[in-house]
């Protein structure tokens, strides 16, 4: 496959997982998140600021608009057209698109819900044991941000514990960086011990 081609994958993963669903269902309701609770795109905020059924919602469309250029780039990898180190970065470019929208001149969310969806398309048995990680913070805390950083920062650990392949491990590494960095205003609050409960 062409030098062009690859990037045109990469660019069209990075504009997949640029759409800011969040702020698009929340006009709709005649309300910007971006002016409200933390000011965040992602599923916990809109949940705080439009209900807990949209928030869902997003989280869901988050998740998809990762996973499809994902499983795109799952198919062209099993044909043999592309090498794991660029599906690595089809994804990658997906989750970048979220956190750093060009459209909201890079403000975007905090990567969570599309990190999701690509490591479902990925690697599922270990996604789900973040889930769980995730699911099992954010019962005893009630915080999403603590369930979200620790289930990022442990993700690479799976994928090298597993013996998963070097790019999966080298993606996963990146994504965790992503995600502690988007965190890092609600790590102030949990230090301060005024973080916000969901």
């Amino acid at each position: 496959m062409s030098t062009l081609v690859i990037v045109a994958l990469i660019v069209g993963a990075y504009l997949c997982g640029s759409i800011p669903f969040g702020l698009l269902l929340g006009k709709r309701q005649g309300i910007d998140v971006r002016t409200q609770g933390s000011g965040n795109i992602g599923a916990s905020n809109v949940a705080r600021s439009l209900g807990k059924k949209t928030g869902v919602l997003v989280l869901l469309l988050d998740a998809m608009k990762a996973a499809l250029p994902t499983m795109l780039g799952k198919v062209l990898l099993a044909r043999g057209d592309i090498g794991p180190e660029v599906l690595a970065l089809m994804a990658l470019a997906a989750i970048c698109g979220h956190c750093f929208p060009v459209w909201l001149k890079f403000r975007g969310g905090k990567g969570v819900a599309t990190a999701l969806g690509v490591f479902l398309v990925l690697d599922p048995p270990l996604a789900g044991i973040a889930a769980l990680i995730f699911g099992g913070l954010y019962a005893a805390f009630r915080m999403v941000s603590i369930g979200s950083v620790c289930a990022a920062a442990a993700f690479p650990f799976l994928l090298w514990i597993f013996e998963r392949p070097p790019a999966l491990i080298q993606l996963g590494i990146s994504v965790a960086i992503i995600i502690v960095f988007k965190h890092r205003s609600n790590l102030t609050r949990l230090f301060q011990g005024s973080e916000n409960k969901l």
